[in-house]
């Protein structure tokens, strides 16, 4: 046989041979796909009910810690030099307790000048009583005339007055001596010192400034149609620079409103605190009774696109996602104002992973 004649056998044997294989082979049908289950739980969630509570009302404000008042307290000599200082920034003083003191000797040679005069005028004074005595003893006699009568009686009358004088003069000297002693007028706290040991300071010049019985005041700004909620009296709490907060009391409202801003001092007395200072800015909020609301748990608040939301728990398992709007946060929870029902189930926590209309499983 020829070459070719040969191929062509072999692989008709081979057809042969794969033809009986498949004929022996079982036939299989082919496996169907598995068939569509129900949906399947996208988180598994617990569940939490809004609860009505009695919350305080409050009114939050903005403003800043000021000295009640301040006492100015400077010279009241002129031309001495200061010769010693006694107290710093920060130190509490008691009413008239010596702050500086300016050197005194001048003063002092002064004042004994000043009682020099006054001893001086006193013995005038004698003789020209004495004279004009002397003088009224002789008017019956007539070996004076009345013109000589009346001179004597005129210079006691202007010995009198030196005299008058010169213990004015005694006076004027002793009280610029207690000058030299620069003194509190209250009691306080020293918050700022411009007196320096050897300056000559001239009268009326400043040297210290002081916090008038260490009181301090919260100056909270307040929109004008938010006034007529506050009273004389009424609570505050102010929150301090280390999260502290402390309660005051409202003393007065101001009487006038910035035309600019349109809003209104409100002077809260405060309490005597470490972490309170002069000039700082604090947060507050102004207590005005209580009220029944709404809360919910904090951690079911979601927020998306800028706006609150919760994810209310359906009969069918599905989650609706409800946009809500919040009051005040205290001890956890958050209060809902609007659009959420008192009977609602909403998802406790795990919100941030589900979207509206998600299959949800329910656990204890």
């Amino acid at each position: 046989m020829t070459r070719p004649s040969l191929t062509a056998l072999a692989v008709a044997c081979l057809l042969a041979a794969g033809g009986a294989l498949l004929a022996g082979a079982p036939l299989r049908a082919a496996s169907p796909e598995p068939a569509a289950s129900g949906t399947r739980p996208a988180l598994t969630v617990t569940i939490a009910e809004p609860r009505r509570e009695q919350l305080a009302r409050r009114l939050p404000a903005n403003g800043n810690v000021a000295a009640w008042q301040e006492a100015s307290i400077g010279s009241e000599v002129n031309g001495l030099r200061l010769s010693e200082v006694l107290v710093n920034v920060g130190d509490r003083v008691r009413a008239g307790q010596v702050l500086a003191r300016f050197a005194s000797e001048q003063v002092r040679a002064d004042l004994a000048q000043a009682r020099a005069n006054l001893q001086e005028a006193r013995a005038a004074l004698a003789e020209a009583q004495a004279n004009a005595e002397r003088a009224r003893a002789l008017s019956a006699s007539g070996a004076m005339s009345e013109q000589q009568i009346h001179q004597y009686a005129t210079a006691a009358q202007t010995a009198q007055a030196r005299v008058a004088a010169a213990l004015a003069g005694v006076d004027s000297q002793r009280l610029r001596l207690s000058y030299t002693e620069v003194r509190a007028p209250d009691a306080g706290v020293i918050s700022a010192r411009q007196a320096t040991v050897g300056a000559v300071a001239a009268a009326g010049t400043e040297l210290f400034r002081m916090l008038r019985r260490g009181r301090l005041e919260w100056r909270a700004e307040v929109a004008a149609s938010d006034l007529a909620q506050l009273r004389t009296g009424g609570k505050v709490l102010v929150a301090t620079a280390g999260d502290a907060q402390v309660e005051g009391r409202v003393r007065m409202l101001a009487p006038t409103v910035d035309a600019q801003t349109r809003n209104a001092l409100v002077y809260v007395d405060l309490p005597a605190h470490p972490d309170l200072r002069a000039g700082m800015f604090a947060r507050g909020e102004f207590l005005l009774g209580r009220h029944e609301a709404l809360t919910v748990p904090l951690s079911a608040l979601v927020v998306r696109d800028g706006f609150h939301h919760l994810f209310e728990v359906g009969a069918d398992g599905r989650v609706a996602m409800r946009r809500v709007q919040t009051g005040q946060r205290v001890d956890g929870r958050v209060e809902i104002t609007a659009g959420l029902s008192a009977g609602a189930r909403i998802v406790r926590q795990g919100g941030a992973f589900l979207n509206d209309g998600d299959m949800v499983r329910v656990v204890e």
